[in-house]
C-alpha cells in the first residue's frame, strides 16, 4: 500500500507517518520509485503500536523508540514484551523499586498472593508510597489491608489477558494490551465509584 492508504487505514496523518520513518519509529518501505514506498500490513501493525504507545500511553519519541527496540530484542518472550509496552518491566537503566519505607509490606504482599513481579517494577513503588502516605495521616493501613484488593486486581488480569489470545501477532497483542489497559482504566475507576454508590445506597438509603 502506499503512503496515503496506510494513512487511511491507520488514521494516523501522512505528515506524522513520514515523521515516524525519519525518526527510526517506523522501518522504510520497500522502494518503488526515487520518491515512493510501498507498505505492508507490518508497517501498519507497528504503525498502530506507535500511535497505542504515543497517544495513549503518553511516551515521547524517544521513550516510543526504546519500547520498539526493546521489543524487537525480546519479540520471543511474549511476557517481556507486554511488560515493556505497558511499562511494568523497565526500558534502558533499571532502577530497582523493592527498596524504601514501603518496601517490606510491597513484598509482603507479592509472596503472599504468590506473585511473580519484578524488584524493578514501577508499581511496587506506588504502592509502598500510598501506604506511606496512609500512615502518615494515621490510617491504620498496611498490606494486609490490600489483600482483597490484590485478590479483584488477579481476576481483573486474567480478563484482560483473556482478550489478547485471539491473535498470535506479536505487535497486535503489544497494541491491544496498551489500550485494553490505559483505555479502560478510567471506566474500570467510575465503575468502583458506581459499585460504591449502589452499596451506599443498599446499606443507608431510606
Amino acid at each position: 500500500m502506499r503512503i496515503s492508504e496506510l494513512s487511511r487505514r491507520s488514521g494516523v496523518p501522512s505528515a506524522t507517518i513520514k515523521f515516524y520513518l525519519r525518526e527510526g519509529l517506523l522501518p522504510a518501505g520497500r522502494a518503488t520509485a526515487a520518491t515512493q514506498a510501498e507498505y505492508s500490513e507490518a508497517h501498519l501493525r507497528r504503525l498502530r503500536l506507535i500511535r497505542a504507545l504515543i497517544g495513549v500511553r503518553g511516551l515521547t519519541v524517544n521513550a516510543t523508540r526504546e519500547v520498539l527496540n526493546a521489543v524487537c530484542e525480546y519479540e520471543a518472550d511474549i511476557h517481556q514484551v507486554l511488560g515493556l509496552v505497558l511499562g511494568a518491566r523497565p526500558v534502558g537503566e533499571a532502577v530497582r523499586s523493592d527498596d524504601g519505607p514501603g518496601a517490606p509490606d510491597v513484598n509482603a504482599l507479592v509472596a503472599h498472593m504468590g506473585w511473580q513481579i519484578s524488584e524493578y517494577a514501577p508499581a511496587r513503588r506506588v504502592i509502598a508510597e500510598t501506604l506511606e502516605s496512609l500512615r502518615s495521616l494515621g490510617a491504620d493501613f498496611d498490606w494486609r489491608t490490600l489483600i482483597p484488593y490484590a485478590q479483584l486486581a488477579r481476576q481483573t488480569a486474567v480478563l484482560d489477558l483473556d482478550q489478547l489470545r485471539d491473535t498470535d501477532d506479536l505487535v497486535e497483542r503489544a497494541e491491544r494490551a496498551v489500550l485494553l489497559t490505559v483505555l479502560l482504566e478510567p471506566a474500570l475507576l467510575a465503575l468502583r465509584r458506581m459499585a460504591q454508590e449502589h452499596e451506599s445506597a443498599l446499606r443507608h438509603g431510606t
